[in-house]
């Protein structure tokens, strides 16, 4: 345990962080999830909506650096080409 002040304000504010990334990557993956189940069940109209949903989180945690920017766009490029391709 740190003796120093600023070091112990550093800590509590990495245990905030810690639990805020975890959370909102946890949300992610369950999005991802749900688009996965999605397409898999043939659901077009629910492939879409949960799509859409997924392209939002992806870019917000791409911007907070969440995750990096090219996973985030690889994600979203693979799983559009599953629901085209479930379209055709």
């Amino acid at each position: 345990m740190p003796n120093i002040a600023s070091t112990k304000k550093r800590m509590r504010q990495d245990a905030v962080r810690r639990a805020r990334n975890r959370s909102a990557r946890s949300s992610l993956r369950t999005q991802v999830r749900k688009v996965r189940e999605a397409i898999s069940a043939n659901e077009l109209e629910k492939c879409a909506s949960e799509f859409r949903v997924l392209v939002k989180k992806l870019d917000k945690a791409s911007a907070d650096r969440l995750i990096h920017p090219n996973a985030a766009a690889r994600t979203k490029s693979r799983l559009s080409k599953a629901i085209k391709s479930l379209k055709g």
